[in-house]
């Protein structure tokens, strides 16, 4: 593992559900200090409330500056114009970005800085801040996002990749199509927090109360409940299965009306990662019902490999990163493919957490993600003396 290092990360927001990114930080923080820029965003903002209070909290938190939010990690809040595909706002952005960044690295006493970045956004910034180091990290298409600039982003990433000394990704279909824009590209695969998920195989785990009381058999699904999420598999599962409970965790952002008013499904909101642990030992069967279409096809689920680690049987939409788990998750496209395997799963025993399916995960863990990446950053060149690059397998870690 790198030590000593100070590493500016650009994400999403600090605060949010427990990402790739965030299990990155938490680990790379153990040696070194990391400066993790909140989101700039990739959408252009609408006059909605939603996106009105986004505006004001942001505001708020660039005024109070530079704060710790966790052992060596500092949150900082860029104040910039989310038209990224206006050239004005680009260069608006560019300056004030910079401006602000070497001011907070300056009040921290940066020095020798990696910046690590997982949003396109950040290009007109990255390499402008006296960086040694500049890796893209790419887990999404981003450009297939829900109210995404797609030529202003397409562009912007181009841009990062070709300035990057390293790009990772998450995903082979991401390795795909970013080789062609960097030699220099490799492949890590998502970890999964096995320790922390794998006490759901535990009697001393408390279920949370608000689903202690729910009838089994329950269907399980948590994540954040967007678009890509496919309702209509939970909508034909419960009318098929009413005597089935299906609870689905998360923040919805997206219409539920479909079965929001079906008595056997539950929505009981986000939920704290320290308690979804006692929600999956609640859960006989998690699912993943995605929509297939460009973004989902590129993506590598945190989820079903936590699933995995607290032992549960999964039943998921056969994506490419999905396929490649192997006979531990249940393939399923349909709705009635998805029932067809819940029921089969019921019937053969195969229900709730085991700690034998939670032992396929031990080779994925976070730990071992992250010291392949800090392996990859010890052997870049300083970009500040030579812009040599050196030259990486295609794949690195499975």
């Amino acid at each position: 593992m790198i030590k000593g290092r100070d590493i500016i990360l650009f994400s999403n927001d600090w605060g949010g559900d427990p990402l790739s990114k965030h299990q990155i930080a938490l680990r790379l923080a153990k040696q070194n200090r990391v400066l993790w820029v909140n989101s700039m965003g990739n959408r252009n903002p609408t006059v909605s409330a939603h996106d009105l209070r986004r505006v004001v909290k942001k505001l708020w938190q660039f005024c109070r500056g530079c704060r710790p939010v966790a052992d060596n990690i500092f949150r900082f809040c860029p104040l910039v114009i989310p038209f990224h595909g206006n050239p004005v706002a680009r260069w608006i952005n560019k300056r004030l970005l910079a401006w602000s960044l070497q001011r907070a690295c300056r009040k921290l006493g940066f020095r020798d800085m990696v910046t690590l970045t997982f949003v396109p956004n950040s290009v007109d910034v990255v390499g402008s801040l006296g960086e040694s180091v500049v890796i893209y990290y790419c887990v999404d298409e981003y450009s297939q996002f829900t109210g995404a600039d797609r030529t202003a982003v397409l562009d912007m990433e181009s841009r990062l990749m070709e300035k990057a000394d390293l790009v990772v990704v998450s995903a082979s279909r991401l390795y795909e199509s970013k080789k062609t824009h960097n030699p220099n590209t490799v492949l890590i695969t998502h970890g999964v927090d096995v320790d922390h998920f794998r006490s759901a195989c535990l009697a001393t785990t408390p279920v949370p109360a608000d689903v202690e009381d729910i009838p089994a058999p329950v269907i399980g699904f948590y994540g954040l409940i967007e678009d890509w999420v496919d309702l209509e598999v939970i909508r034909f599962m419960a009318v098929e299965r009413p005597d089935w409970s299906f609870v689905m965790i998360g923040e919805v952002k997206t219409d539920t009306a479909a079965v929001r008013k079906l008595p056997n499904v539950y929505f009981p909101g986000r939920r704290p990662y320290q308690s979804l642990p006692g929600y999956c030992r609640k859960f006989d069967i998690a699912v993943l019902p995605f929509v297939v279409n460009e973004l989902t096809l590129a993506s590598n689920p945190l989820k079903v490999r936590e699933y995995l680690a607290a032992g549960l049987p999964v039943v998921a939409t056969p994506l490419p990163e999905v396929l490649k788990l192997g006979e531990l998750v249940n393939a399923a496209t349909t709705p009635q493919e998805f029932l067809t395997q819940c029921e089969a799963l019921l019937a053969s025993g195969r229900r709730g957490p085991d700690p034998e399916v939670s032992r396929h995960m031990d080779a994925e863990s976070w730990d071992g993600k992250v010291e392949v990446l800090s392996e990859l950053i010890v052997r870049l060149p300083d970009r500040r003396k030579t812009h040599l690059r050196i030259m990486a397998g295609p794949q690195v870690a499975g």
